[in-house]
């Protein structure tokens, strides 16, 4: 997809002409999610579980593209890339190219919440794809470039939010390939045990899946992600008992604010936190300048004065 032009299936020696002229798509962060999307997929269909994939690395569409394709659901919406080697090669010449398909997840393509590319948002997306929705299992592949923005740094704060008694869960897969669009990643780089205590530090069980070997990285990814989602469901089901209440500071905070947006006029809120849900525009009457406080006026009458506003 991200190299051909013609000659889809490879039927004859490849040659200059079959190759596009310009080539874009991350093929570094390619192998791997196509990797985590064929390990989920067994779990999926034998436990019939409610998943959903988010792809964060930066043009790493080729990925999700080409499964959805093999799987058929591409070829159900667009039918003219049909399963055979015309169809296979309209979708190539389709793939970045100038009214064609975006090298991102963009929103032509099936089911897709998250474009991904934009580096830093594809674990926002996902906790909030989870809240409220208890079933939900998103497994989100974070690129090791991605994690160096500030809002992906500030993301991985979100588990704080999450209550496993009614919301769904989160499974993080930070792929570490080393490198970024052109130079190496901070967290491939740093020690192991580094990276380790810095993703217990954010409030998670790391498990680490290396090596170079195929047949042995898959038995190990194959033994982890059970792990993974067998630790999930007995934390919910924990959660979920009867009388049990196991919950957040945070995610109650998150419930309140949710109750005062649906339910002002039965809010809980401390008086002291109406002023965020004011400016989240859930109360939208008129402001009585009286009862603001006096802090609040005298900045506002600085910022006039600076000309800020």
């Amino acid at each position: 997809m991200i190299y051909l032009r013609a000659n889809p299936l490879l039927r004859e020696p490849l040659q200059a002409e079959h190759i596009k002229r310009r080539l874009l798509g991350h093929w570094g962060s390619d192998p791997g999610q196509s990797f985590v999307w064929v390990h989920l997929n067994r779990p999926i269909k034998r436990d019939d579980l409610d998943v959903l994939f988010v792809s964060g690395p930066g043009h790493g569409a080729p990925a999700t593209l080409s499964n959805a394709y093999l799987e058929g659901h591409y070829s159900e919406i667009y039918p003219d890339r049909s399963a055979d080697e015309r169809g296979m090669l309209k979708l190539f010449r389709a793939f970045s190219s100038p009214g064609g398909i975006g090298s991102h997840c963009t929103p032509e393509t099936p089911g897709s919440i998250h474009e991904g590319g934009e580096l830093g948002y594809s674990l926002s997306h996902s906790f909030g794809a989870a809240f409220d929705n208890p079933d939900l299992i998103v497994a989100t592949i974070v690129g090791d470039g991605e994690a160096k923005t500030g809002p992906l740094a500030t993301s991985w704060h979100s588990n704080k939010f999450l209550n496993p008694a009614t919301d769904g869960a989160v499974l993080p897969i930070l792929h570490l390939n080393g490198y970024k669009i052109a130079n190496p990643t901070l967290l491939a780089r740093i020690p192991h045990d580094e990276l380790e205590a810095l993703m217990k530090g954010y409030g998670y069980a790391p498990h680490f899946v290396e090596g170079d070997e195929p047949e042995t990285m898959h038995q190990r990814m194959a033994a982890v992600l059970e792990r993974c989602i067998a630790d999930i469901r007995a934390i919910q089901a924990n959660a979920r008992q009867p009388g049990k209440r196991r919950t957040s500071a945070l995610a109650d905070d998150r419930a309140a604010f949710a109750e005062r947006l649906d339910r002002p006029e039965r809010s809980r809120w401390p008086q002291g936190r109406k002023l965020l849900a004011l400016a989240s525009g859930a109360d939208r009457r008129p402001r009585d300048q009286s009862q603001e406080s006096s802090r609040a006026r005298a900045m506002d009458a600085q910022l006039q004065a600076r000309r800020v506003v």
